[in-house]
């Protein structure tokens, strides 16, 4: 199962970068999932490509409480379908399923991934594989406003992307962490972030240099754009993430530098940030 991370007494919340890799996994990073902890209670945010086998270094499968996909696309949820395997063939029996909060389409677009047969997947339950993804998690759809998982409050924003996503913060004694997601540039990404103690945001494109084609809207934001971003919203800190492996991370930073006066880095996987 690999090593677990011990626990300990004097923090409050815990965020572990399992994957931060943007679009695809890269040589050093499984596409993006992050591991959140307090009192106890372990939530994953997404669980993209390759993120399944990292995770393994940080927690077992088998003590996973709840799952929130911000979206759809395949680099945020993919591995769903292999946890699923997982948690409905584990050598001590079935695992009860777990709550899943993610978008309304989540059960089809998942079940449809994870059988052979499309038209088995319509309804969101039957699979190839002998088992549907509804054995395994129990999917709820993500509201729009401010709900609870476990000991977590959390508040989820729409951001501006070419799917249903949802930029999302999680609060817990006093502690904040607000999560991007992808997105374009948005104003709600202000008022998710607004005094966060962590904002990690994503950071998928570079800037254009001189004759190079603009960049796309609606998509994606550059270093500059989240640096900017986190210093309106007032963030104490700021972790650039869903870093593209094809891009120069240490340009992306320094695109970032002077846009934000609080601590930043690069998100990087295996990285545990607490919040005290």
């Amino acid at each position: 199962m690999g090593r677990v991370v011990t626990r300990v007494a004097w923090w409050i919340v815990r965020v572990t970068i399992v994957g931060c890799a943007g679009s695809f996994p890269g040589p050093d990073s499984a596409a993006s999932c992050y591991l959140v902890e307090a009192e106890g209670f372990r939530l994953l945010v997404d669980l993209g490509s390759g993120a399944l086998g990292a995770l393994q270094r940080h927690a077992r499968l088998d003590q996973i409480d709840a799952i929130c996909l911000s979206h759809l696309h395949a680099d945020h949820c993919l591995d769903m379908c292999c946890y699923s395997v997982v948690r409905t063939y584990h050598p001590d029996g079935p695992q009860p399923p777990i709550p899943v909060y993610g978008p309304s389409q989540a059960p089809a677009r998942l079940a449809q991934a994870l059988t052979a047969d499309p038209a088995a997947a319509a309804d969101g339950a039957a699979a190839s594989a002998g088992h549907a993804m509804t054995d395994a998690f129990t999917f709820r759809p993500i509201p729009q406003g401010t709900f609870e998982i476990g000991p977590l409050r959390v508040t989820a924003e729409l951001m501006n992307h070419p799917v249903e996503t949802f930029g999302l913060r999680f609060e817990h004694a006093g502690r904040s962490l607000a999560y991007s997601a992808d997105t374009g540039e948005t104003e709600a990404l202000v008022r998710l972030a607004r005094d966060a103690d962590l904002l990690l945001c994503e950071a998928s494109l570079v800037e254009p240099g001189p004759g190079d084609p603009p960049l796309p809207a609606d998509l994606h934001l550059t270093g500059r754009q989240a640096a900017r971003y986190a210093a309106r919203a007032g963030a104490g800190q700021l972790v650039l993430t869903h870093l593209a492996p094809w891009n120069d991370s240490r340009r992306t930073l320094d695109e970032a530098a002077g846009a934000f006066g609080g601590p930043m880095s690069l998100a990087a996987s295996g990285v545990g940030i607490v919040l005290e």
